[in-house]
């Protein structure tokens, strides 16, 4: 039997890890992967047991997005109705009412960039390289990333990483405010737990009602950039330029975007 691809453990402190768990693909998400993490979000908020969900990535990496060799996917039909289990799993991250933190080294691009961005508190490992690959897709920002990325740094900031689609190293993250501490690789699990134990010791009811305060400016904006987002990427994806970057990464080359201007 194949192992599963996203691992969780809770343990005495009430402190859920939750573990991506495809190393060999550097964590790209598939419809399994999105469908795991979703169930295990949606089954923690109703567990009275779980105070704090910490989430991390098995191998050296935290996650490489989308697996674009699993993109063909979406057009398969699905019992829950959704087009992917991108959309469960979006509606289970912002529905999760206690802390959830995030643990990470190695890449974490696109899905996997916005997937921490959209998390409580970050940690990051000095390998960490981040990036929002999204313009040379030929697609747009996804997770509410749109809104939750200048609400966190800053419209200008904002716009230069997903304009440029640059690679962001662990430093200039926490000099920005993508994240709240960067520590040596082989600590930065360790020292994210410690912090969530630390949370963990209050009541579970305040915890939420605090998640709750944080978050209740952000409900509106943040429905609304995932109704954006949704819209622009159904028309982006499979566009001819959409078709030319996905394209260019299986063959390992730049793509041509020059040929479908004028």
């Amino acid at each position: 039997m194949d192992e599963a691809k996203v691992l969780h453990e809770l343990d005495a402190d009430g402190v859920l890890l939750v573990t991506l768990n495809r190393p060999r693909r550097k964590n790209a998400f598939d419809n399994d992967q999105w469908d795991g993490l979703s169930e295990i979000l949606a089954n923690a908020r109703l567990d009275p047991k779980v105070a704090v969900a910490v989430l991390t990535g098995a191998g050296g990496d935290f996650s490489a997005g989308q697996d674009l060799t699993a993109f063909g996917e979406a057009s398969k039909p699905r019992d829950d109705g959704q087009a992917s289990g991108y959309f469960g799993c979006v509606r289970s991250l912002f529905d999760f009412d206690k802390p959830l933190l995030a643990a990470a080294r190695g890449v974490a691009v696109g899905g996997g960039c916005t997937l921490l961005i959209a998390c409580d508190v970050v940690y990051l490992g000095e390998s960490a390289r981040l990036r929002l690959p999204f313009a040379n897709l030929g697609l747009v920002p996804e997770i509410a990333s749109s809104y939750t990325l200048q609400s966190a740094i800053g419209r200008q900031r904002a716009a230069e990483l997903f304009f440029t689609a640059e690679w962001i190293d662990a430093a200039r993250a926490l000099e920005m405010g993508m994240a709240a501490r960067v520590y040596p690789d082989e600590f930065v699990l360790d020292e994210t737990l410690t912090k969530a134990r630390e949370m963990a010791q209050w009541p579970v009811t305040a915890l939420q009602e605090i998640k709750k305060t944080l978050m209740v400016v952000h409900r509106d904006p943040i429905r609304r950039a995932l109704e954006i987002e949704n819209a622009a990427m159904a028309r982006l994806a499979g566009s001819p330029e959409n078709i030319e970057a996905i394209t260019a990464f299986i063959e390992k080359r730049d793509p041509d975007f020059k040929q479908f201007r004028g």
